[in-house]
C-alpha cells in the first residue's frame, strides 16, 4: 500500500465533498438536528396521565384521596358521572387509567375494616401501564401516611439510583445518540457518494489508474472520517452545553472507540456501494442495515439483554451494540479501560472483519 496513492484519493474525495452541498448539509446538519429532536422527544419518564375519576362516595376522604393523585405531578384528574364513562374515556384514548371510589369508602377506612379502591388501565401500552403501576405505589404509601399518620414498617427498604440519581431519560438516551447518529450519517454518506461514482462512471476511470483497491477504499474512508468525527463533536458538545449530561470517563478512549466504530460503518456503507452500485438502492440498503437494527437491536431503547436468546446473540454482530454499553459507561460510570475492553475488542473485531469483506468485494469486482 502507498500512502501518496491513499492520500490523492482522499484529496480527490474532499473535492467532492466541498461542491456537493448535500453531503455537508447531512454531515453537518443532521446531527444537531438528530441530537436536539431525539433528545427532547425520547422521553421514559411518565407526566400528566390523564385518570378519569369516578367518586360515588362524595365524601371528604375521596377527596383527599383524588388529591393525593392530583398533587404527585403525574395524573391529571378526568371527573366523570358514571363507571361506563369512565370505560368510554379509556376506550377512546382521553384517559390513561380510571379510578372508582365505591360509596363505603369512607365507612370502611374505620379500624379492623379494609376499603379498596378500584383502578383500571389501559393496557394496550405495556410499557405506559408499567409506568402507572410504579407510580400507584408510591401514591398508596402517601395516602396511608396521610391517613394514619407516620408509622414504622417491619422492614424498611432504602433505594439508590447509582450514575443517574435523578431516573433522567436524557442522560440514557443522548450516549447512544452518538451511535445512531454515526450509523446514519457514515453509511448513508459512504453508500451514496460511492454509488454515485459507479453510475456517472468516475469509478471506472479511478479503477484504470495505477491505485490499487486497498488503497481507494482507505482514501476514500478518510475524509469521511474526519467528517463522522466532526459529527461526534458536536454531538458532544451538545450532550454537555444543551442536556448537561455528566461525562466521567476518559475522553482519549471514548474519541478512539468513536473512530473505531465510525470506520466500521463507513466500511459497511462502502461493501453497500460495491454490491448495488445504485444510489436508490444503497439508500435503502442503508437504511435496512443501519437505522433499523442500530435503533431496534443495539440497546439504545430496548435492553438487548431481555431479547429472546436468538436476537441476543444476532445483536453481537452490530458494532452499535457495543458502542452504545462502552458509551453510557465512559459517560455515566466513568468506566475505566478495562471495564469496558470487552466492548471495545468487539468493535475492532467487527472493524477488521468490515474492512476486509469491503476489500475483498472489491477486489474481486474490479479485477478481471
Amino acid at each position: 500500500m502507498r500512502l501518496r496513492s491513499v492520500q490523492a484519493i482522499a484529496k480527490k474525495e474532499v473535492f467532492h465533498i466541498i461542491r456537493d452541498p448535500f453531503t455537508l448539509a447531512l454531515a453537518l446538519g443532521m446531527p444537531v438536528i438528530m441530537v436536539i429532536f431525539f433528545g427532547y422527544a425520547i422521553e421514559f419518564n411518565m407526566n400528566h396521565i390523564s385518570l378519569a375519576v369516578f367518586d360515588s362516595s362524595k365524601s371528604q376522604g375521596s377527596r383527599q384521596l383524588q388529591r393525593s393523585f392530583a398533587s404527585s405531578s403525574y395524573f391529571q384528574l378526568l371527573p366523570v358521572h358514571s363507571p361506563a364513562e369512565a370505560l368510554q374515556a379509556l376506550d377512546e384514548g382521553r384517559a390513561h387509567a380510571a379510578l372508582l371510589i365505591p360509596p363505603r369508602y369512607v365507612e370502611d377506612l374505620r379500624p379492623g375494616s379494609e376499603s379498596s379502591v378500584q383502578i383500571l388501565i389501559d393496557g394496550t401500552d405495556n410499557s405506559s401501564a408499567g409506568s402507572i403501576l410504579g407510580y400507584l405505589g408510591g401514591i398508596q404509601q402517601k395516602v396511608l401516611t396521610d391517613k394514619l399518620g407516620p408509622f414504622r414498617e417491619p422492614i424498611v427498604i432504602r433505594s439508590r439510583f447509582l450514575f443517574n440519581s435523578e431516573l433522567n431519560s436524557r442522560w440514557f438516551v443522548v450516549p447512544g445518540l452518538a451511535a445512531a447518529i454515526i450509523a446514519i450519517l457514515s453509511i448513508l454518506l459512504t453508500a451514496l457518494t460511492v454509488a454515485r461514482e459507479w453510475e456517472n462512471g468516475s469509478m471506472e476511470l479511478l479503477l484504470s489508474t495505477p491505485v490499487r483497491p486497498v488503497e481507494i477504499i482507505l482514501g476514500k474512508l478518510l475524509p469521511y472520517s474526519v467528517m463522522g468525527l466532526v459529527a461526534v463533536f458536536f454531538v458532544f458538545l451538545m450532550s454537555q452545553i444543551v442536556f448537561a449530561v455528566p461525562f466521567r470517563g476518559n475522553f482519549v478512549v471514548y474519541l478512539v472507540s468513536c473512530l473505531i466504530f465510525l470506520s466500521t460503518y463507513l466500511a459497511q456503507g462502502l461493501l453497500i456501494s460495491v454490491v448495488t452500485r445504485k444510489q436508490q438502492l444503497s439508500m435503502q440498503m442503508a437504511m435496512l442495515s443501519g437505522l433499523l437494527p442500530t435503533i431496534l437491536l443495539s440497546g439504545f431503547i430496548f435492553p438487548v439483554e431481555h431479547m429472546p436468546r436468538f436476537f441476543y446473540y444476532l445483536t453481537m454482530l452490530l458494532p452499535a451494540r457495543w458502542f452504545i454499553s462502552l458509551s453510557r459507561d465512559l459517560f455515566l460510570k466513568g468506566a475505566s479501560l478495562q471495564s469496558v475492553l470487552p466492548s471495545f475488542l468487539a468493535m475492532c473485531f467487527l472493524f477488521f472483519l468490515m474492512i476486509g469483506l469491503a476489500t475483498r468485494k472489491f477486489k474481486k469486482d474490479v479485477e478481471p
